[in-house]
């Protein structure tokens, strides 16, 4: 992302909010991980405001998708499990091999099995050090505040949130 070499789209609005602006596509990452205006992280502290505890749950519920995607793939492909000392061109091509083979190779009924042995093993995506200081641009935390702003209004928001936090 920092390169500009994954050939991301370019911003647009989200759904029903173009009065928001455009923003960019993101990475969520968890508070290891620094804010910048392509990778959003949770707001840090305990005594958060409700509309914050929002955000992170919602920013949450995205990182646990992947999670899971990461703990099936890499339960039937084991060279995910650890560190992949390659070009990052070859990573690339071996990851999207991995993903084709899966998709290939996948019953339709063994999907759920594999999310049920991803998750009793634990098979998620390994814990990140701290990666570095946190000093937040303006443009990150103005992704992010449209982004809180979003899923909390009426265009944005899910029925359950309020339940989950």
């Amino acid at each position: 992302m920092e390169t500009k070499t994954l050939h991301v789209p370019p911003s647009t609005s989200l759904p029903g909010a173009a009065h928001l602006g455009d923003v960019p596509h993101v990475m969520v990452g968890d508070a290891a991980f620094p804010l910048k205006p392509y990778l959003m992280r949770p707001y840090p502290g305990q005594n958060l405001t409700h509309q914050k505890r929002i955000f992170n749950y919602r920013l949450s519920r995205a990182r646990m998708v992947v999670e899971n995607a990461f703990g099936i793939l890499s339960s039937r492909w084991g060279i995910l499990h650890r560190r992949i000392n390659l070009h990052p061109q070859n990573v690339d091509t071996l990851v999207v091999t991995a993903c084709i083979l899966h998709n290939f190779l996948l019953a339709p009924s063994e999907s759920v099995s594999l999310l049920e042995e991803a998750e009793q093993q634990g098979r998620n995506l390994p814990a990140v050090r701290h990666m570095g200081a946190n000093r937040a641009s303006r443009e990150a935390c103005n992704v992010r505040e449209i982004f809180y702003t979003y899923f909390n209004s009426s265009q944005g928001s899910v029925s359950w949130q309020d339940r989950m936090v």
